[in-house]
């Protein structure tokens, strides 16, 4: 995992509204294209980024091909984040 990569990723409003789709069910790129005035290249190019930050799986079943949340990635950016807290709570303060 890149965290510069998942911090691009989450740095676009667009696709934290896709990872938010993606927390209710698995979705087609069809699927999510429904939610946005946007053409389907832009979705797909959205998911790319989302792909390449490790922050979506993507699943090929028949003709489709469903995205889903990579948690994993999602849970080390919540203890690379921890991490500060949990350095600043042992007396490590900035000036």
């Amino acid at each position: 995992m890149s965290i510069n990569l998942a911090f691009k990723a989450l740095s676009d409003p667009t696709r934290r509204t896709i990872l938010d789709l993606l927390q209710e069910r698995d979705l087609t790129a069809g699927e999510i294209a429904e939610h946005f005035q946007m053409t389907k290249p832009s979705i797909s190019h959205h998911l790319s980024l989302l792909k390449q930050a490790e922050l979506v799986w993507d699943e090929r079943q028949g003709q489709h091909i469903y995205y889903s949340l990579n948690t994993a990635v999602f849970q080390d950016l919540i203890k690379w984040i921890i991490s500060f807290q949990q350095s600043d709570s042992r007396g490590n303060e900035k000036n």
